[in-house]
């Protein structure tokens, strides 16, 4: 392969230099059939078959014997697994994304996670590493965000999320004598140092985590799996929500602090958009970015309130992408039947929307002649039900979502538990009943 044939993602939560599979093969031909299926889907014509591009948490490695803590621990055991996996059931894409290094969140004692493998964690094995939401920055704080994103995230945000790095919350600069060295004190100062030392472990395990994922990536693009993503993002309101000020702030926010949130949200909206200019020189195999929406479900916040803290800013997302050539995947979560009409308002064949919990019927109606539609199928089922009830289910989606093209099969959340029979009996119905 030569070198144009190589990606790089700006996000640490993605492979990078992942390779576009170019061989004469088998399996390079199904690696560029399985990327038109997708395209097909999305442009809203109809597939010689459904795609089947369903999203994987500790699904793998529970199925082969292995935990979730094999991927946070153990990269080649991992690997070995994912690529057995992939194997067996072939889907149509990718969804694993990169390695999290369970070594780097212990240097760095991260709070906003636990996960499976962490001294002293009550999170077991099996399951993926679970969000733990924190108020890292008051309503008071807004005009500093505001001002100095970079300084606030440096001084505040990142020693309160990651308490080994409290010593980077005393680097500052002042405008006096800048002769000699003088600005650089508090770069050097004992504390900062301490910080920089364990920053530096952190990126030593990062950077294994990162080389893991790549290889992953790399093998499993050699056997024809294409990677569904590139690139990933988030509604700047869940930004805020998730990682700022939490779910029950950022409520009260909506009325007190209307006016701070919306700027805000605007302008993490530009910070994202200039993380994605890669998509405008880097040759990659697929141009797609994922778009988790954590807190824009019906009931979460008025129909107004929707359209200018939530909607607005995630549309400047959308369509900054989709003047790059890049298609947003929008996977909502909750329910989502109230906003359907919204989702609309975005350029013909230029986006996919996954959904949870709604009327995909409705969804069907109003979002067909706009945007693929994907996701909805239980994955209760995969885990509880029988493999008849699983094959019904398939069928009724099919039939309710792939007429007149725009649609890619997945399940409404990803998965970490399912009987291999129920999975297997999924896919077979989307590949015979799916196709033309």
């Amino acid at each position: 392969m030569g070198e144009n044939a190589k990606f790089d993602a700006s996000s640490g939560w993605f492979a990078k230099d992942v390779k576009t599979v170019t061989d004469e093969t088998l399996a390079a031909e199904k690696f560029q059939e399985r990327i038109q299926l997708v395209e097909n889907a999305k442009d809203l014509k109809e597939p010689k078959r459904i795609p089947i591009c369903t999203m994987f948490g500790a699904l793998p490695y529970n199925l082969e014997g292995s935990s979730y803590r094999t991927a946070m621990y153990d990269y080649p055991a991992a690997t070995e697994v994912l690529l057995k996996f992939y194997n067996e059931f072939q889907p149509d894409a990718t969804t694993h994304t990169a390695f999290t290094s369970g070594r780097a969140n212990e240097l760095a004692q991260s709070t906003m996670i636990d996960w499976p493998g962490r001294p002293g964690t009550s999170v077991p094995d099996f399951s993926t590493h679970q969000v733990i939401e924190n108020e890292y920055m008051s309503a008071e704080e807004y005009p500093e965000l505001l001002k100095d994103f970079t300084g606030f995230m440096l001084r505040k945000y990142i020693p309160r999320a990651f308490p080994a790095l409290k010593g980077l919350s005393d680097i500052r600069f002042v405008p006096s004598i800048v002769l000699s060295t003088t600005p650089l004190a508090s770069l050097y100062a004992r504390q900062a140092q301490e910080a920089f030392s364990i920053l530096a472990e952190i990126g030593k395990e990062d950077t294994k985590a990162a080389e893991a994922s790549n290889i992953v990536s790399n093998k499993l693009g050699e056997m024809g799996f294409p990677p569904m993503f590139t690139g990933a993002g988030e509604a700047p309101f869940d930004i805020i929500g998730d990682y700022y000020r939490g779910t029950l702030a950022t409520l009260t926010d909506q009325l007190e602090h209307a006016d701070e949130l919306a700027e805000a949200c605007d302008m993490l909206a530009d910070i994202q958009i200039e993380s994605w200019q890669y998509f405008r020189v880097l040759p990659l195999p697929v141009k797609r970015v994922f778009f988790p929406l954590h807190k824009g479900m019906d009931g979460f916040m008025s129909p107004a309130q929707y359209e200018k803290i939530y909607w607005k800013p995630l549309k400047k997302c959308l369509m900054a992408l989709i003047d790059m050539g890049v298609t947003p995947y929008v996977y909502t979560e909750g329910k989502y039947n109230t906003r359907l009409e919204q989702l609309t308002d975005v350029p013909k064949g230029k986006v996919i929307y996954h959904f949870e919990s709604v009327n995909m019927a409705a969804a069907k109606k109003i979002l067909g002649n706009t945007a693929a539609i994907s996701g909805n199928l239980p994955i209760y089922l995969l885990e509880h039900g029988t493999k008849q009830q699983v094959i019904d289910a398939t069928k009724k989606l099919i039939d309710t979502c792939a007429p007149g093209g725009g649609y890619i099969f997945d399940f409404n959340a990803c998965i970490d538990n399912a009987k291999r029979e129920n999975l297997e009996a999924a896919f077979e119905t989307v590949r015979h009943y799916g196709a033309k």
